[in-house]
């Protein structure tokens, strides 16, 4: 008998893609003085793996590539949506970062608050309701 591990390859780079990706996306971005490196970067290695997915003989490492290429090239777009949710304030800054220093003086609705990081309420919250809620679970 003969095991096809194409579904359990591709499940398994689709899940870790988007996990790290998520998590990757925001981790660098936080860190990143200057956002074109981890761009550059996610766009050469997303490039190179889509060419090793068009080259390779093995379908179930031509299917990881792949996937892993396609998210890492919608990582590096996504470098740049976060610095915006920043801007907005829909994702916290990181004051210790040059990059989001500068936001948090340019951008009045910029915030270091994790306006996610409560507990629900079971309704929707203005951001001023939100910000009080963050601050009351930081108090000891």
């Amino acid at each position: 008998m003969n095991l096809n591990l194409l579904g359990l390859v591709t499940a398994l780079a689709t899940f870790l893609g988007i996990w790290w990706g998520h998590v990757g996306v925001r981790l660098i971005e936080r860190r990143a003085v200057r956002l074109w490196k981890p761009i550059v970067g996610a766009l050469t290695l997303g490039l190179g793996l889509e060419a090793l997915a068009l080259t390779t003989a093995s379908r179930p490492l031509s299917a990881a590539a792949g996937i892993l290429g396609v998210t890492l090239l919608w990582d590096a777009f996504e470098f740049v949506r976060q610095e915006k949710r920043i801007q907005k304030g829909h994702a916290p800054a990181n004051p210790e970062n040059p990059r989001h220093a500068r936001i948090l003086t340019e951008c009045p609705s910029a915030t270091t608050l994790d306006l996610l990081n409560r507990d629900p309420v079971g309704r929707r919250v203005s951001a001023q309701e939100a910000r009080e809620l963050v601050s009351e679970k930081e108090l000891p």
